[in-house]
């Protein structure tokens, strides 16, 4: 249809608002290339220089993150080492206070012995002490006694101390001889 109606007005001699001018496409050319030549030599470079930073800039980051993350693995691995350390040193702070407490309970127990075995001596002692002193009185009161009953029985006061000693001593030594032989 256009082509009918270009016929058509290049037949009549018309002007056809649809088909430019010959002057018009010359100047629509000239046009072109300028802003195609200020494009090519002014805008490109500057395009590509733009593109180029970025493109270094993109590069350096990764280098960058690259590097952190290297720095990050060394510093943990360094962490974990360290961590291991730790741990080895509080299992070897254990022990030894497990080592001190075994040797501390140990001298604990040995001075409680002691101890024991001290106030057991000197429970003895004092059992020992009391006996003896025991077997002084009653030595003493059955002496006084048998004076008395000896006297009674003679019929004489035996009111000198150094007889009556001796008649102590001797009935006594006969007593206990006896005791000690029905032990036997």
């Amino acid at each position: 249809m256009i082509k009918a109606a270009t016929l058509l007005a290049a037949q009549e001699g018309e002007y056809n608002p649809l088909l430019p001018h010959a002057y018009e496409l010359v100047i629509g050319t000239l046009a072109f290339a300028v802003v195609a030549f200020v494009l090519i030599k002014v805008l490109t470079p500057r395009i590509q220089k733009t593109l180029a930073e970025r493109t270094e800039a993109i590069e350096g980051g990764i280098r960058r993150a690259e590097e952190a993350q290297a720095e990050a693995q060394a510093l943990q691995q360094q962490y974990r080492e360290q961590l291991a350390e730790a741990r080895q040193e509080a299992a070897r702070l254990r022990e030894e206070a497990r080592e001190q407490a075994a040797q501390l309970k140990a001298e604990l127990r040995e001075e409680a012995q002691a101890e024991a075995r001290r106030i057991i001596e000197a429970a003895h002692a004092q059992i020992e002490a009391d006996r003896q002193q025991a077997f002084a009185q009653l030595r003493t009161e059955i002496g006084r006694l048998s004076t008395e009953l000896a006297g009674r029985i003679v019929g004489e006061s035996l009111e000198d101390e150094a007889r009556q000693r001796r008649t102590i001593d001797r009935f006594l030594d006969e007593l206990e001889a006896s005791s000690q032989q029905a032990v036997r």
